[in-house]
């Protein structure tokens, strides 16, 4: 399996409502993929394979944004405070290192007091995150010269491999972004109108999948993001292991897949010989809520790659998975007049 498009996808820096850098990798992927190509005002873009006039619409959806910090003073000291762009473990930031995008961009840390000062009740708490603070090595009139009130933080790890894994920042949901292109490109024709869109600010609030399904009023919505694998540490639920294929996502805390959509997933899967497995848990969520509540509502459901680690700087995923998720999409894609349940 190549990894290029990937790496290039999970090494760009984006962070929620500041995801041009990813764009513009992806643009030239759905260029080359799609008929044509749109953008919105929120900065989602939207590739479409037309078909009829009076054809249903199949949306596609995965997010491009990752978490980030935005800096909200600079010290007499030099030191950034932050606050944070989606949701955040403030445990996975201590002691990372870290871009800062100011008017240039400014590698830095993130440092807590160390151990030996701390008090018997610091030692056992994990720290808040407006604890934290962003050494750039700099004194405050320096920082006040490249930094601003506003910018934006992101993790600096790129994508490596480890064993059979690879690992890296954004792999959430980059990896669901490099599945939706490699879908696109495995495919053929659907019989549908069909609309992939890479959106925004997922990890603030499904704002970007929520303009893109009013705009685009599918009739089907398949969201494409990763999910907590259930073999990672400390790990009890959500039933899928890594390595083991696709994610068919039947539930979380924000969307109950659609039965029929759920059962066309798994009919292609067992058809195909598509290594897959489900994902069914009461937390996380997805763009699957924004496109199913879409305008009148519409037929929604996930298609997911299990991860290890999510929200961290070492987020983990299988190649295998990927490409389990990658021939699943085609799948659907072509077989999408299957559904049980006629839209509309």
């Amino acid at each position: 399996m190549d990894l290029t498009l990937l790496e290039r996808l999970v090494d760009a820096h984006g962070p929620s409502g500041r995801e041009q850098a990813v764009a513009d990798v992806v643009r030239p992927q759905l260029e080359d993929l799609c008929d044509r190509v749109a953008g919105d005002p929120m900065g989602s873009l939207m590739g479409f394979r037309d078909a009829a006039d009076d054809a249903p619409r199949l949306l596609l959806a995965a997010h491009m944004d990752e978490l980030g910090l935005m800096v909200t003073a600079i010290e007499d000291t030099g030191f950034l405070r932050v606050l944070p762009l989606g949701g955040w473990d403030p445990r996975t930031l201590i002691s990372q290192p870290v871009l800062v995008h100011g008017r240039t961009t400014v590698p830095g840390v993130v440092g807590t007091p160390p151990v030996h000062v701390l008090s018997d009740a610091d030692r056992r708490r994990a720290p808040l995150i407006e604890e934290l603070v962003i050494d750039v090595g700099l004194g405050a009139d320096d920082v006040r010269a490249l930094v601003r009130v506003g910018d934006v933080v992101t993790r600096d790890r790129p994508l490596r491999r480890i064993g059979d894994l690879v690992t890296g920042k954004a792999l959430d949901d980059r990896v669901g972004v490099f599945v939706m292109l490699e879908g696109l490109r495995a495919a053929g024709p659907c019989p549908w109108t069909l609309v992939a869109a890479a959106t925004v600010q997922e990890e603030v609030g499904l704002r970007g999948a929520r303009t893109v399904a009013h705009r685009v009023a599918p009739a089907v919505g398949i969201a494409i993001d990763t999910c907590p694998s259930g073999d990672g540490p400390g790990m009890t639920g959500g039933g899928t292991r890594l390595g083991d294929g696709a994610a068919i996502r039947v539930m979380d805390a924000s969307a109950i897949g659609h039965t029929g959509l759920v059962a066309l997933m798994e009919q292609v899967a067992r058809d195909r010989g598509i290594p897959h497995q489900f994902h069914a848990s009461g937390k996380g969520g997805t763009d699957t809520q924004a496109l199913q509540l879409a305008g009148t509502g519409a037929i929604a459901g996930c298609i997911s790659i299990p991860q290890r680690y999510g929200h961290s700087s070492v987020e983990a995923v299988h190649p295998g998975d990927a490409e389990a998720a990658i021939a699943l999409l085609a799948g659907v894609i072509e077989c999408i007049d299957q559904l049980e349940t006629a839209p509309g």
